[in-house]
């Protein structure tokens, strides 16, 4: 496999043509310009959607939480079927030795020399098996479930697009690679091993479309060009424990928690710049302090007669290039390491999780090009949604690598938390986009 890094700052590999052609088709009347294929597609997801429905139920009522290997590989057990009928190659790439279930991969080998597509989803849910939501309940278009909308309305939508290109028959020249993470919600250990499949697919691959929730801004579809990175940071400071009535005296100090409180203070006023965001998400400090292995909750005691010698205080931040995340730990290294509290100490740990995936000219290009198509479905044109109001996904690992575009999966709202909904009726327009898209891209050349 050839690894093919790509300029951020220059148009990607066949962004020149995308660009082009995206000129010319959106200088089009608004009048459809539908091939009978595509045509074929229209009509295939509209008839099909009953079954992408009954399809969606299936897997929303499995439980997937990252950590529910044995649920995650039932929705694989679902899923995998469904992709070899339509011709795949379906792979499950155990993920034990990374604390986790396991991939779906599944390859479609169309015409050689054509553009080849990296389609990206998830079978996770952040809902294990001891959270109170788990009910799939409908009310009219309006789905309410666990991973309802993020991912299993994406998965969902995914089949419907590969369905109907093949039975519309621009499935069989499509060179597709289809890859389904267990644990896009908490990626295993180690990270590089974890992504080291989705990373080798993107190496093979020419353009990466992912299926999470379709972003929605007063109602009207938008297009995501870009999805920003997400890195955690831990502080942690010591002073000197004594009696509170020498507090700020000299010999004793400041104590540990007076120190942490100036550091995140000066992140909070510092660090601020677009396209970024910083957040504490726990803080702890006392006699004793300290937070639990898996950091997701902490343990203290002190009172307020004693000087606290011990802080700690994790969050995240996230920006929207790598560019940015160097600044940014830089500047906190700086705050944490100068003008320190009297008889304090302060160290700073950045893990940077999920890379950055920039608004590069390539991605904008392809939004261009689904512009184009929704001109031709009748429907209106996606705007670029700003970078700050998405989070990041496994796009974000194979951005450095390969133009991309993401939101091709399900309308909704109240995303990771109980009471997730899609909109069902979301489905069969975003098939269209998907399948539509990919029919074009089947028949290019790179």
């Amino acid at each position: 496999m050839q690894h093919r890094p790509m300029s951020h700052s220059l148009p990607r590999r066949f962004t020149a043509a995308l660009a082009g052609a995206a000129a010319l088709a959106l200088a089009a009347p608004a009048a459809a310009q539908l091939s009978p294929q595509e045509e074929a597609i229209v009509t295939a997801v509209d008839s099909g959607q009953d079954d992408i429905i009954a399809f969606h139920k299936a897997i929303v009522e499995i439980n997937s939480g990252t950590h529910n290997a044995p649920g995650v590989r039932a929705v694989a057990d679902v899923v995998i079927p469904e992709l070899e009928a339509l011709g795949f190659d379906v792979e499950w790439i155990d993920q034990s030795a990374q604390g986790r279930a396991g991939h779906v991969f599944a390859r479609h080998a169309g015409a050689e020399g054509t553009t080849r597509m990296l389609l990206i989803g998830h079978l996770d849910t952040v809902f294990e098996p001891s959270a109170p939501f788990q009910d799939y309940t409908r009310e009219g278009d309006r789905v309410t479930g666990p991973g309802a909308e993020d991912d299993k309305g994406g998965v969902a939508i995914m089949l419907a697009a590969l369905r109907a290109m093949y039975q519309a028959g621009t499935l069989q020249g499509a060179n597709i690679i289809v890859a389904l993470t267990g644990d896009e919600e908490a990626v295993g250990s180690p990270r590089e091993e974890a992504r080291a499949d989705l990373l080798a697919a993107a190496m093979e691959s020419d353009v990466a479309l992912d299926f999470e929730g379709l972003a929605q801004v007063d109602g009207k579809d938008m297009g995501s060009i870009a999805r920003r990175s997400s890195n955690s940071w831990q502080v942690e400071t010591t002073g000197n424990e004594g009696h509170s009535s020498r507090i700020f005296s000299d010999g004793v100090g400041y104590g540990a928690i007076y120190e942490l409180v100036r550091i995140l203070n000066a992140f909070r006023e510092e660090l601020p710049e677009e396209d970024l965001t910083y957040n504490v998400g726990i803080i702890a400090g006392g006699s004793e302090a300290s937070l639990s292995d898996d950091r997701l909750s902490a343990k203290a005691y002190g009172k307020g007669n004693i000087i606290p010698p011990v802080a700690v205080a994790r969050g995240d931040f996230r920006t929207i290039s790598p560019e940015q995340t160097d600044r940014v730990v830089a500047k906190m290294e700086a705050i944490v390491a100068q003008n320190n509290l009297p008889g304090t100490t302060a160290t700073l740990e950045v893990s940077r999780g999920y890379p950055p995936m920039a608004p590069t000219e390539g991605n904008a290009a392809l939004l261009d090009r689904l512009n184009a198509i929704n001109t031709d479905l009748g429907l209106e044109t996606m705007a670029v949604l700003p970078p700050i109001m998405r989070g990041a996904g496994d796009i974000n690992f194979v951005a450095p690598y390969v133009d991309g575009l993401v939101g091709f999966g399900a309308a909704g709202g109240n995303g990771h938390a109980p009471g997730e909904w899609a909109d069902l009726s979301s489905f069969p327009r975003q098939a269209k986009r998907a399948a539509i898209l990919m029919t074009r891209l089947a028949q290019e050349r790179p």
